[in-house]
């Protein structure tokens, strides 16, 4: 039968403060290795982009455009091509990244909102006095999105 005693070990028991400030800084770690590897991945990206290519169907449109013949020029041709023939992915790709489609002011709005919840539960771990701060702006971002629910259901 289940209890707090055989439990344990399987992450149901209470942590020591000590023993969160340890996930928390194993956590922190990995956090930072893995937005270094994403770094390093575009930067790499954005150099393969840049980099110039004599391609006998594009170089010739590309310079007579007034523009650098470059994968990336070649592969945004080849979306805005796509685009006119009737691909709807690749016009929804041109608007998108012309700054044609923004992204719904709900979808920044949550992303604020758990950016600040995780900086909360941060404090709570390690003990950092980011939280009043933190949770005000939480609360407002919340209140803000229910203030706005409660707008578009009146219209």
């Amino acid at each position: 039968m289940a209890n707090n005693e055989n439990l344990k070990g399987y992450g149901f028991h209470e942590r020591t403060a000590k023993e969160q400030r340890e996930i928390a800084v194993m956590g922190g770690k990995a956090s930072g290795e893995a937005r270094r590897r994403k770094a390093n991945f575009r930067k790499t990206l954005n150099q393969l982009l840049a980099t110039e290519i004599d391609s006998p169907e594009w170089t010739p449109v590309l310079e007579a455009m007034g523009l650098e013949s470059t994968l990336e020029t070649a592969m945004l041709a080849a979306q805005i091509k796509e685009a006119v023939n009737g691909n709807t992915k690749a016009a929804y790709f041109v608007a998108q990244y012309a700054g044609q489609s923004p992204e719904p002011e709900e979808n920044i709005k949550n992303r604020e909102a758990d950016t600040e919840l995780k900086k909360a539960r941060k404090q709570a771990v390690t003990g950092e006095n980011e939280t009043e701060e933190a949770l005000e702006k939480l609360d407002n971002i919340l209140k803000e999105m229910r203030d706005n629910a409660v707008k578009q259901e009146t219209e």
